[in-house]
């Protein structure tokens, strides 16, 4: 565990998800390809799609749109539709498909267990303070078991711009009634976690197991630890 900065007092622990308190690396990457064969084996139209071309649907989808970044589940439900109608579905079904074809990606980007140790961990912390997740990502909480393991659960989308912008920041902020300055916000992203609290005022501590180095840090963390057990060891 490395200090970078004197650790201030806070009020309440906020904790990114994916690649966090579980490896999501695997997850998604085993969930695109069943999610693209779901796609060719229930859709006729689209059997002939590939990871390739799905890739370049995705890729120009994001150059169009560079809103969607801030709602990755209306980018999903964007791509899905828009393949779709290229692929000669028409724009009424596609809207239905698209919307039917979006549930089963979570279902399969949520299919996993959350190591226990992590869940020991939330328990562990909510005897001290109020413990939230803010993430830019979609899964689904309750399917991953840790519905019950967080005061509350703030996603972007929906008006709410992803991190770094303080928008999940503020509304965190506004719904535990204390400032953003009273947030220790646990991540693994030197943009999204750690600049992201940094930056608008919260604490940060960078969550680091494989030792990277802090060359494409914006800000530094205000603690920096390899195992999220050492946040025991600073209550």
């Amino acid at each position: 565990m490395k200090f970078y900065k004197p650790l201030r007092p806070f009020k309440a622990i906020s904790f990114d998800l994916d690649d966090t308190l579980y490896d999501n690396r695997p997850i998604i990457t085993k969930a695109e390809v069943d999610f693209l064969t779901y796609l060719t084996m229930n859709y006729k139209e689209l059997e002939q799609l590939d990871k390739k071309k799905w890739d370049l649907y995705k890729t120009l989808l994001s150059k169009e749109n560079p809103e969607l970044v801030h709602d990755v589940s209306k980018w999903r439900k964007e791509i899905t539709k828009r393949v779709m109608v290229v692929y000669g579905i028409t724009m009424v079904n596609a809207i239905k498909y698209s919307e039917t074809a979006f549930q089963k990606f979570i279902m399969l980007r949520s299919d996993f267990t959350v190591p226990q140790e992590s869940i020991k961990l939330l328990e562990a912390l909510a005897l001290h303070y109020p413990v939230i997740a803010i993430t830019n990502g979609n899964v689904d909480v309750k399917q991953i078991g840790l519905h019950d393991k967080f005061k509350f659960v703030l996603k972007a989308g929906e008006g709410l711009n992803s991190k770094p912008h303080i928008d999940l920041f503020q509304k965190a902020a506004k719904q535990l009634n204390i400032e953003v300055s009273d947030i220790l916000h646990v991540g693994d992203h030197l943009n999204t976690d750690v600049f992201g609290a940094q930056n608008n005022n919260a604490q940060a501590v960078w969550f680091n197991p494989e030792n990277s180095n802090l060359d494409d840090a914006k800000l530094l963390p205000s603690v920096e630890m390899s195992d999220l057990q050492y946040l025991l060891k600073i209550l």
